[in-house]
Parts: structure tokens; sequence; C-alpha cells
């Protein structure tokens, strides 16, 4: 799993490449990657019990609503969160050109166990979809929290880089409708997605829990969830 440490450190190879001025001001980590403190882990089965159960709630909802990419955690880079993500998840590193274009490198969809080059070819899937989100507490957040959402690197197993055939496949589906094709994902998946929705203070309708704890229960019994949760 790539962890929000390994985030961090391409972050700072990036400012690295910028041009050095009289004074440097250090990109800051995502604040919740600052505090150890904040880092709860739980066996995936209690983590996905822990998760609140409740109607969804569609009204209103608009992907636009859910400001993303944004200019990442370096804004002077020219990278925004779409290839900062994919300049982290790379198995072989990109190269990286002006107003960061991206040629060569190579990734892993672990959704589908496919390998894909070039970047073009992948999605950067949420985690939880936008639209699951909104269903599941988004609709009542502030635009600056629902864009903190959107472009969260604060976590990594918020966005992943996958292939766009199996990122459309999912769709705005959570797990008790889709799950990933390769059977070796299973058990990431399900605690990537017990995550972040513990991260955000999102609720589950009960099909979707009631999924999340017999499949824990069943094949993923060593499976533990880790998540931070955001402010």
């Amino acid at each position: 799993m790539i962890t929000t440490f390994r985030r961090c450190a391409v972050a700072a190879t990036l400012l690295a490449l910028l041009p050095l001025p009289t004074t440097v001001a250090h990109a800051a980590a995502p604040a919740e990657a600052s505090s150890a403190e904040a880092v709860e882990t739980a066996p995936l089965t209690v983590a996905a019990a822990q998760l609140p159960v409740a109607d969804e709630n569609r009204t209103g909802y608009d992907r636009d609503l859910f400001r993303h990419w944004n200019a990442g955690l370096i804004p002077s880079d020219g990278c925004n969160t779409r290839n900062e993500i994919l300049i982290a998840e790379a198995a072989a590193p990109p190269a990286v050109g002006a107003r960061c274009a991206l040629t060569g490198g190579l990734w892993w969809s672990y959704y589908d166990e496919v390998s894909v080059t070039p970047a073009s070819s992948l999605d950067i899937d949420h985690m939880v979809p936008l639209a699951e989100a909104w269903d599941s507490g988004a609709h009542s957040w502030t635009a600056a929290r629902r864009a903190a959402y959107a472009n969260d690197q604060g976590q990594a197993s918020s966005l992943v880089a996958v292939t766009a055939r199996s990122n459309r496949a999912k769709a705005d589906q959570d797990p008790a409708q889709w799950l990933p094709p390769a059977p070796s994902a299973l058990c990431r998946y399900l605690s990537e997605w017990t995550a972040t929705k513990l991260r955000w203070g999102l609720t589950a309708d009960s099909s979707e829990r009631n999924q999340l704890i017999t499949l824990a229960t069943d094949r993923c019994s060593g499976t533990n969830v880790t998540w931070t949760p955001a402010r």
C-alpha cells in the first residue's frame, strides 16, 4: 500500500526540481499526517462495524460540487492532484517535464491486476466515489470540505490510480454492488473503503455495512484498517 509518507516524499522531490528562490518555503505535509496520535487502527471486522448506518440521500447531487483536481501539495510546481497521485503511485517513475507533463512510467492497477502505461490510460479513483460520499453525508458539508475530500492526499487510500475500465465499471457503486475483479484485491479494497469512510465520518447503508462485515469475517479475517480522521 502506498503510504502518506511516500506521497510527502514525492512532494519534496517535486519541490527540489523548482528553481531555488532566496528563501525556500517548504511545502507542509497534510495536517492529518503530522500527528501520530490521530492515527487509528482496528481489525476490518471491528472498523466496518463502527460505520454508522443511515439511508442514502442523493438529493441535489452534482459532481461539480466537489472541486477537483486542485493545484496539489505544491501549487507552484504545475502538478495538480491527479499528477501528484500518478507520480506517487508509479511502479516505474515517469519523467516529469514542463507544466508537470508526464512521459513514460509504469503503474499497477490493483483492482484488476493490470500493468498500465502511459499515464493517460489511468483514472484516479476516489475510493469512496463522490456521489456515494454525497449520499453518505457530504451533502451537508461546506464547499471547502468537499474540495478537501475530492483532492485528499492526507490518507493514501483515499485516491488510487487504476485502469479506466475498472474505474468506470465501479462508477458510484458501493461494495454491496461492486467489488474489484481481481481476487487478490478484495481485502485491500474493503480496508481502504472502510478507512475512507471512517476518515471522513461518512455513513453506510445497511446492505453496504452488512457486506463489509460479512466479507471481513469470511474472507479477510487478518486484515486491519488504518485511518486518520480528517479535520
